[in-house]
């Protein structure tokens, strides 16, 4: 039964020109990442547009610059290698047996504490490196090691796991990651339909400050995209050409949470509200430019056939045009006993459980089989959310249908048609 489904699936996903895959950055919780991608590859659905930012821009190194049939084994062993600690042997070893989700809360919240901690003292092996706390107190050399720690050893990781000649060809996969020029404030968008992608333009997205220092690509100094914008969904919906697509949207951070009760409570919510990507936002902007550009088309067929020619008409008519866009829009929801160190937490234990969760989500997601179908030409702009909830009071809809017809409600999940109820 899964065979046929992951073979519809694989199927329906090339009813669209672009299948796209949208990484938000979000550290250690970028596992969950990794295993939704697996439940992807299971179903036969291979993106031909990897977009990420920081983590997410790691993530989609890993996965444009391998083989469709090598990049879950690749995923799998570039997690492994960083999430190992370079000083001593896993904590896991020490702990009760079982698996994770039989061990007390007790025992997770400690063994969280003790991970976040090594990772803040010793780094994580072939991604991060604490500096000597002397050179801290002494004049920087420059902008490449004004942080805390050094990340030299992430581009040989990348070396070792990525293939940039496959990444660089753009005509099988493209790729854009996100980074700020610290200089100019300006966001960019690095594209291998653009230019040649390399370590550093990856480095550079996931440069987040103080940690980690500024990556200097091509003369400037560039920090993690997250600080202005932690997806890059926006980037994807306006990209040139404006063909249909079916999007899956990873996101790390909630935006929906429970209302801080102390100190700690209110910096882990203060956290997600940061990074939680402006999704809502670029989804309620989306949906008004397909309704503005359905009411153009209504009005062009009143254009008499004579005026049809001319320049004017024919601009108005290339934006009417709107392609059909399916969001699908998965987000990694926190366990109990995490907390405010969690994008740091990179213990094994902990990144075999975010890898489960995100295959988990992903497989229920599929199962879900219409959520695939391309939208319509009346309502061209469809997101799906399998943890979906209603669009909270002080969030205006600019759906272009009826309130009546706003949601289409299943028994664990939602279909919502142009509305913006995706950041949770």
């Amino acid at each position: 039964m899964q065979r046929v489904q992951a073979s519809a699936a694989g199927a329906t996903h090339l009813d669209y020109p672009v299948t796209a895959l949208v990484l938000q950055g979000g550290g250690a919780l970028g596992a969950y990442q990794a295993g939704v991608y697996q439940g992807l590859a299971e179903a036969g659905i291979h993106p031909n547009f990897v977009a990420g930012i920081s983590i997410g821009a790691l993530n989609a190194a890993v996965i444009a610059g391998n083989p469709p049939e090598r990049r879950v084994e690749q995923l799998r062993a570039f997690w492994q290698f960083i999430c190992r600690q370079p000083w001593w042997p896993p904590l896991q070893m020490g702990l009760p047996a079982g698996t994770s989700d039989q061990l007390p809360q007790a025992w997770r919240v400690l063994v969280d504490s003790i991970e976040s901690t090594r990772a803040l003292l010793e780094g994580q092996n072939g991604f991060f490196v604490p500096r000597a706390w002397p050179s801290l107190a002494l004049a920087s050399e420059g902008p490449h090691t004004a942080s805390f720690y050094d990340t030299g050893p992430l581009q040989a990781t990348l070396e070792r796991f990525v293939d940039f000649d496959r990444i660089n060809q753009a005509s099988e996969t493209r790729v854009s990651v996100g980074a700020i020029n610290v200089r100019t404030g300006n966001f960019v968008y690095f594209d291998n339909t653009e230019r040649k992608l390399h370590p550093r333009h990856f480095m550079a997205s996931g440069a987040l400050p103080p940690g980690f220092p500024a990556i200097e690509v091509d003369g400037e100094f560039y920090w993690d995209g997250g600080l202005v914008s932690n997806t890059p969904l926006y980037y994807v919906l306006i990209a040139r050409p404006r063909d249909d697509a079916l999007i899956f949207q990873v996101d790390l951070w909630s935006a929906v949470g429970d209302l801080p009760k102390d100190l700690l409570q209110v910096a882990v919510r203060q956290k997600d509200l940061q990074y939680s990507s402006r999704t809502r936002l670029v989804t309620m902007y989306m949906s008004h430019q397909h309704k503005l550009r359905r009411m153009l088309d209504e009005l062009l067929a009143l254009v008499p056939k004579s005026e049809r020619d001319s320049a004017a008409y024919q601009n108005a008519l290339q934006a009417a045009h709107a392609p059909r866009r399916n969001i699908i829009h998965l987000v990694y929801r926190d366990k109990p006993y995490e907390s405010y160190a969690k994008d740091y937490q990179f213990g094994l234990l902990t990144m075999d459980e975010h890898w489960s969760s995100g295959l988990s989500d992903m497989r229920s997601t599929l199962e879900r089989r219409h959520w695939l179908d391309k939208p319509s030409a009346e309502e061209p702009f469809v997101t799906h959310d399998l943890h979906g909830t209603e669009l909270l009071p002080d969030e205006p809809s600019m759906n272009p249908i009826t309130n009546s017809q706003e949601h289409e409600r299943t028994t664990s999940g939602e279909k919502t048609h142009g509305n913006a109820d995706l950041d949770h």
